[in-house]
């Protein structure tokens, strides 16, 4: 274990901050200016694409890259962030599986509010599908509050009768906007990133007057999860929204879904962005893209009894 470089990675996060509430537009900026650090993974290349009527970042490896997409939703509390500022993590997928992914640059709040981003998710699927590729070869995946959206487009999905994709996989999920995970007290000043407050700063923009208590804001207690794909739910321990995680395992694991629970020690929110710095990372981001490998399937791809 990376003490030293858990302990560096706390310090960092913990730098000095502008007191009070932010507007949207610094928030934006001190966003992208910190995920700007992050170690984007050479052997890639992106252009730009549209799915839907949204722009994505297509990420592809240098090499061919092997039959199969994951669509990628990026965090930033529905608020900040777009495809460029979750690369690295995208990046680490993409040439850790072999496989393309596109980075979807969904509308954001305040100025598109709930359910904007879920609407713009279900259309990206959509568009993936009507282009011919095969649900079974399609996986979501998606940090923070992009990880809420692999569960919350996935419902969507399901309730417009479209096909489940092959997998979900979310680093920190957001996943319950009711903000009742007993962890929002518990892991309050031991989370470098976030407080309580902050997250109702940016929850009020994205709800825009709506009642955080339904599924498609609040999965992780209220959501049916029948008939969804495997998931895999990655989280650290010094985080204020990992029982978002825990109760999503439960809830998955109750309505007969495959699940996996991932939780790192002493590591904060989507630590996996911290790759190449904290080995902690690397290695969850493995485990990330072998389940990926494991659970993506194209055509020509035999499934075995148990797959």
């Amino acid at each position: 274990m990376s003490r030293q470089q858990r302990a560096e990675i706390d310090a960092m996060v913990r730098r000095p901050r502008p007191e009070g509430p932010r507007s949207v537009e610094e928030l934006r900026a001190g966003f992208r200016a910190m995920m700007g650090e992050m170690i984007v993974p050479a052997g890639i290349r992106t252009r730009t694409a549209t799915l839907g009527d949204r722009p994505a970042a297509l990420v592809e490896p240098v090499s061919t890259p092997k039959a199969g997409t994951i669509l990628y939703f990026h965090g930033g509390s529905y608020v900040v962030g777009s495809p460029e500022t979750a690369m690295s993590l995208t990046g680490n997928l993409v040439t850790k599986t072999g496989f393309r992914a596109f980075s979807l640059d969904y509308r954001l709040a305040p100025e598109y509010p709930f359910p904007a981003a879920i609407e713009d998710g279900l259309s990206a699927y959509r568009a993936l599908l009507d282009s011919g590729e095969d649900p079974s070869a399609i996986a979501f995946a998606g940090d923070s509050a992009g990880g809420g959206l692999t569960v919350t487009t996935c419902l969507a999905a399901r309730n417009g009768g479209l096909p489940m994709p092959a997998a979900i996989v979310a680093f920190s999920p957001g996943l319950d906007m009711t903000r009742t995970g007993e962890s929002m007290d518990t892991k309050a000043g031991i989370d470098p990133f976030f407080t309580r407050e902050g997250l109702e700063h940016t929850g009020t923009m994205y709800l825009a007057g709506q009642d955080p208590h339904q599924p498609m804001l609040s999965p992780a207690i209220l959501a049916d999860l029948t008939g969804f794909p495997p998931m895999l739910l990655q989280a650290g321990t010094n985080e204020i929204l990992l029982d978002d995680s825990t109760r999503m395992a439960t809830r998955a694991r109750e309505a007969g879904v495959d699940v996996i629970l991932d939780i790192t020690t002493d590591v904060p929110h989507v630590f996996q962005a911290f790759a190449g710095v904290l080995d902690e990372a690397d290695e969850a981001l493995d485990r990330a893209a072998l389940f990926l490998s494991q659970h993506i399937r194209t055509r020509g791809t035999a499934r075995t009894s148990a797959g």
